[in-house]
């Protein structure tokens, strides 16, 4: 297959194109590296063992203008939006653009190729919820103009945007909502909490815990969810599908887990909660399992092992 990815220098986008790489598939890379990292193309670009006819190409673009490329399509993948709290509050405008005229853009492409179209959308459309474990009927519960709400209604609009398209033009669409994830290749100063406790365990700082700690959050192992994203690209259901491991933690807990893991000895330091910020997250995936046959396979503390490896790695570099 020939796969557009936008988002392909981030975190997940990049994993899935070596998935897909590895694969087989031609790989078209958009990014505008408003967020992306360049050290995920260069791991692209390296000698790996692929199938015959495995090719990347990589296109420096940013989605919220058109797009237009030579040759057939058969699948866009839609991970190109700034997913990190920290970057809601500066990049809140770019943010909404993506979310809007940037997934426009990208299924008016899909759409005039004949190809499928695989959105990353998020378990922030749910909110702060009040339903728990979070199940795809549910309609969520979002502050429409609070500090989160330019990702969080961003998404649930692009939602409505590729679900109107299906209905309009029968454009093959799929969305997954995904949790917490984590693995190498994390921005390390993105802000977000798992790289946040292992970098500040390995330099021996407090690791900074928001509220009492008692907060939940689902992390799902990078490898599973592209295993996931995938699954679901590949079958015939146009409705959200949750992709997320319902191994629910508290904050606190997983603070003191990583201290472990690290043989860090370092304190915890407590700090006001942000604005609307969900007190508790864990998918209820029993539609993943039923439609994709898809379950995560990597546990917590394998999957941190591997990212602690990985920031080690990286910060000695740096």
């Amino acid at each position: 297959m020939r796969i557009l990815i936008a988002g392909a220098a981030g975190f997940i986008g990049c994993h899935l194109a070596r998935r897909c790489l590895q694969r087989g598939h031609q790989v078209i890379g958009v990014d505008n590296f408003c967020t992306g990292d360049r050290d995920n193309i260069a791991w692209l670009n390296e000698p790996s063992p692929r199938p015959a006819g495995a090719d990347f190409t990589f296109v420096e673009h940013d989605v919220t203008r058109e797009l237009d490329l030579a040759g057939p399509l058969d699948l866009v993948c839609d991970l190109a939006c700034p997913a990190s709290p920290v970057d809601f509050a500066p990049l809140a405008l770019d943010i909404m653009r993506v979310c809007s005229q940037g997934v426009w853009n990208l299924l008016e492409l899909a759409r005039r190729r004949g190809a499928r179209f695989l959105h990353t959308s998020t378990s922030e459309v749910y909110g702060d919820p009040d339903v728990h474990p979070q199940v795809e009927s549910y309609w969520g519960r979002v502050n429409p103009i609070g500090p989160r709400s330019v990702y969080d209604e961003g998404k649930r609009y692009a939602e409505a945007l590729i679900t109107a398209y299906h209905r309009k033009h029968d454009l093959p669409v799929r969305l997954a909502r995904i949790f917490n994830t984590y693995g190498p290749r994390m921005r390390l100063d993105d802000g977000r909490v798992v790289t946040n406790f292992i970098c500040q365990a390995l330099a021996g700082r407090p690791l900074t815990v928001y509220g009492d700690g008692s907060q939940t959050r689902s992390f799902c192992y990078v490898d599973d969810q592209v295993e996931g994203l995938l699954r679901l690209a590949d079958c015939d259901y146009a409705a959200p599908v949750n992709i997320g491991n319902p191994d629910e933690i508290p904050i606190g807990e997983l603070a003191r887990e990583i201290i472990e893991l690290t043989g860090s000895s370092s304190p915890l330091q407590f700090k006001p909660l942000p604005g609307d910020d969900p007190r508790v997250r864990r998918p209820d995936i029993s539609l993943a399992r039923r439609v994709l046959g898809w379950s995560p396979a990597v546990g917590r503390r394998e999957g941190l092992q591997r990212t602690v490896e990985f920031c080690k790695a990286k910060l000695s570099r740096a």
